[in-house]
């Protein structure tokens, strides 16, 4: 294959960055949009709050399985061809929404196709582009890339929101339709599929950098995403970072961002003005996440882990019981902002570091999935709360517990050894 030259040479890469964290950020807010619309659904069809929440646990469910089979079928038919089919499953789905008039048509559409579209443009596919591209300065490019999903709420909720108070949901659904469907061009016109495709290296690599070769690429990737995870499954850090990515998804996608602004309204709040109050905590999740891929290159990522998790889970308590006052619910938004997505970095790092730069996305594809398995049921753990309780306090409460508990989890990982032996690469 002819290498096709593109500008700025090595430094091509951040090219390939800015375009992906917008297809991340566009992902983000697709994955943002039921809470939203959980409200406007509610009053347009008269479907119960834990119906819709359980449609939106589907698409995160799914939005955590997919993404280590994307990693592998990356690695099988090319990043391009993946990235593209699923930005037409994104779009095609939530296009297809407006056509619903029963819960089973929520499901499909919010639910499993754009989770399964979704989930291939999630974290893992942020660490397959900072393993392909990048030698260094990893930490800091898997920062930038995971707080996408914040700015992703930073710039969707706001907008989203108001769509959906002056419209109801079906603007909202238009709107996701056509931001996913924008991207396909440019995917398709700015992103090679290695930096051998444009006769470069690495960022950060010599010339002679030979880069990792996935045995993905080659042969049954449905096997070997599964035989992957057999492999990883055995070993006691996958677990650890298995449970603590869990705990992620259950205090953030899955309570805060699918229940938030419901608790919100609950509480005497507009959709507006909360959604509002989840862009200040995308604001400081900007700021968090970069910070904390600047600190996973320099500190142990597992006291950073922990101390993430004690301030998440510490955030969670207090909000039940703030009062729901405008400088409490400031409190909670810099508190709980500063580590949204802070996780990511040092639980690629430490997923880099157990299984290596081969087999580590797909390990961490799996890590992802634990992250919205936990995510999913919070999201149906939150709504069922709700409708037996008549308020969300006690599901915060638990939250905020699971959150001390995987700090504590985080300590007792160890990456010294190598999690398992590494598979023969291809000649």
């Amino acid at each position: 294959m002819i290498a096709q030259s593109r500008p700025f040479g090595q430094r091509y890469a951040f090219v390939v960055v800015a375009v992906i964290f917008l297809c991340l950020l566009i992902a983000a807010g697709l994955r943002s949009a039921p809470s939203v619309m959980m409200l406007p659904l509610e009053a347009s069809f008269g479907w119960r709050r834990d119906v819709i929440s359980m449609a939106a646990g589907v698409g995160i469910l799914l939005y955590g399985l997919t993404g280590p089979f994307a990693a592998a079928l990356t690695e099988r038919i090319g990043l391009r061809r993946t990235l593209l089919a699923a930005l037409l499953i994104m779009s095609g789905s939530t296009a297809l929404s407006l056509l619903m008039t029963e819960p089973w048509h929520l499901f499909i559409t919010w639910g499993v196709f754009s989770g399964i579209g979704s989930g291939a443009v999630a974290s893992v596919l942020g660490a397959t582009i900072v393993n392909r591209w990048f030698k260094t300065n990893r930490g800091l490019m898997m920062g930038l890339m995971s707080a996408s999903s914040a700015t992703g709420m930073l710039v969707f909720l706001p907008l989203i929101a108001s769509l959906a108070q002056a419209g109801g949901w079906k603007p909202v659904a238009i709107a996701v339709a056509i931001a996913t469907a924008a991207l396909v061009p440019i995917v398709f016109l700015l992103i090679p599929e290695r930096p051998a495709s444009i006769g470069e290296v690495r960022y950060g690599a010599d010339a002679d950098d030979v880069p990792p070769v996935s045995p993905a690429s080659q042969g049954n990737f449905l096997t070997h995403t599964l035989s992957t995870l057999r492999r990883a499954a055995s070993t006691r850090v996958f677990w650890y970072l298995f449970a603590t990515f869990f705990v992620c998804g259950f205090t953030t996608n899955g309570l805060v961002g699918t229940h938030l602004i419901a608790f919100c309204g609950d509480m005497g709040i507009g959709e507006v003005q909360a959604a509002g109050l989840l862009s200040m905590m995308g604001i400081f999740d900007l700021i968090g996440t970069t910070l904390s891929g600047w600190l996973t290159d320099r500190f142990d990522p597992r006291k950073l882990l922990g101390v993430y998790y004690a301030v998440r889970g510490l955030s969670l308590i207090y909000l039940p019981y703030s009062g729901f006052s405008a400088v409490s619910l400031i409190v909670f938004a810099v508190l709980y902002g500063l580590d949204w997505i802070a996780t990511v970095p040092p639980t690629l790092r430490l997923a880099n570091e157990a299984f290596g730069d081969r087999s580590g996305p797909i390990v961490f594809g799996w890590i992802v999935a634990g992250h919205q398995v936990g995510a999913a049921a919070a999201a149906a753990f939150g709504g069922t709360m709700r409708e037996l309780q008549g308020n969300y306090e006690l599901a915060f409460m638990i939250a905020g517990m699971t959150g001390i508990a995987a700090a504590c989890i985080s300590l007792l990982i160890n990456t010294s050894k190598p999690a398992f032996e590494p598979e023969p690469q291809a000649a």
